[in-house]
């Protein structure tokens, strides 16, 4: 056999090489392939692309599913039990709490980082306004993720009338530091919503609402703190859970609001917990409660959770109406909680629920303005 020629034989007509000595760089990959058995095959070339597109599609719900793992679950809050009905007295309410009753009540601010949710703060501001002492609400031309924004609050002032006389607003400009944690810009923001209230003339003693513009504590919650000595002084609010609106009940568990007596030099505005009080059943969070789909958009692009918005199409406004009338999630993220029972028990879409009792009162008031917000109305403007 002439030299460069390697021994092979033919076989119905094909030439068989013999792996191992030098051909063409085809035919090593057939050797290759006819050395690997059935098994091999399907793992090398269906198990592991298979798996590399999961991790790639779902690798955040796998995090979050084995959350259990890696976290524990935070210190449980210590309950405080809330009574309310409307024809007891303030008097008798402070005592069932274990409180005093004051002799006049203790002046209370509501503070606000606002972006644009202009329907939540209405509601808000209408729920709380018989008991504040002082409305205090700072924006900025950016938001926490540095996209700039108009002042949404400037711009739609007018319809904030019936707070004129005891509104303290303020504007910052925005830091627009790309690719920065947002949680930095929101931290500045917060700093520099300290400083506005020192502005709005708060003082030792006072109280103080902290929460986002979509955390509304009732009213009669706020009276009853501002009447009784004998709260902790920093407790947080333990909030009904909604999403998209009040048609979708996700759970009892929000507890991020919270209410100080203030101390100048040690009270700072924050949104994490600051204390083990929670006093149950003190109003509602209706988180992504927006009118429009273009609100949802600009929401989801905008706040600190940015990353969450892992694919383009998330932010299609036809995928966005599907999600809120099926009660599914708008990042398709499993749910953050701390055991597997909880997590499985919250997996799918949230239940309707066809309950609009106990809602704030201007709400139901205006049913035809938020329509959008009550059970049955899914269905969204496009902006």
């Amino acid at each position: 056999m002439p030299d460069g020629y390697s021994s092979s034989k033919k076989k119905d007509g094909y030439w068989d090489d013999v792996c191992g000595q030098e051909v063409s760089r085809m035919a090593r990959v057939r050797c290759m392939m006819q050395s690997l058995d059935l098994r091999t095959f399907v793992v090398l070339f269906l198990v592991i692309p298979i798996g590399f597109m999961g991790i790639y599609f779902h690798g955040q719900k796998i995090t979050y599913f084995l959350r259990p793992l890696w976290q524990s679950p935070p210190k449980p809050f210590v309950h405080i039990p809330h009574y309310y009905h409307e024809n007891v007295s303030v008097a008798s309410l402070c005592k069932l709490h274990g409180w005093e009753v004051r002799d006049y009540p203790k002046k209370v601010y509501d503070a606000v980082l606002f972006n644009n949710e202009i329907d939540m703060l209405t509601i808000r501001w209408k729920e709380l306004h018989p008991y504040i002492t002082q409305f205090v609400l700072l924006e900025t031309n950016s938001t926490f993720t540095s996209i700039p924004k108009p002042h949404y609050f400037a711009i739609n002032r007018e319809r904030f009338d019936f707070v004129e006389s005891r509104l303290t607003y303020g504007t910052i400009g925005g830091r627009f530091r790309k690719g920065e944690n947002p949680f930095i810009e929101e931290a500045y923001q917060r700093v520099a919503l300290d400083h506005l209230l020192r502005i709005a003339g708060i003082e030792d003693g006072d109280l103080l609402i902290m929460s986002d513009v979509d955390e509304i504590p009732s009213a009669h919650t706020i009276d009853l703190l501002r009447w009784c000595d004998g709260p902790p002084p920093i407790v947080h609010l333990n909030m009904n859970n909604y999403l998209y609106s009040f048609e979708f009940n996700v759970d009892h568990d929000s507890w991020r609001a919270s209410v100080h007596e203030y101390q100048k030099g040690k009270t700072r505005y924050a949104h994490y917990r600051q204390t083990d009080y929670l006093l149950a059943d003190s109003g509602w969070h209706c988180s992504f409660c927006f009118r429009k789909i273009s609100d949802f958009v600009f929401k989801m692009k905008a706040y600190s959770h940015t990353d969450r918005v892992r694919f383009s199409h998330f932010l299609e406004p036809k995928r966005i109406q599907n999600v809120i009338c099926s009660g599914d999630d708008l990042y398709d993220m499993l749910p953050e909680e701390y055991t597997f029972k909880e997590i499985i028990a919250k997996m799918g879409p949230i239940p309707h629920s066809y309950s609009a009792v106990h809602l704030p009162s201007y709400l139901l008031e205006n049913a035809d303005t938020y329509r959008y917000l009550l059970p049955g109305n899914c269905i969204r403007e496009a902006g």
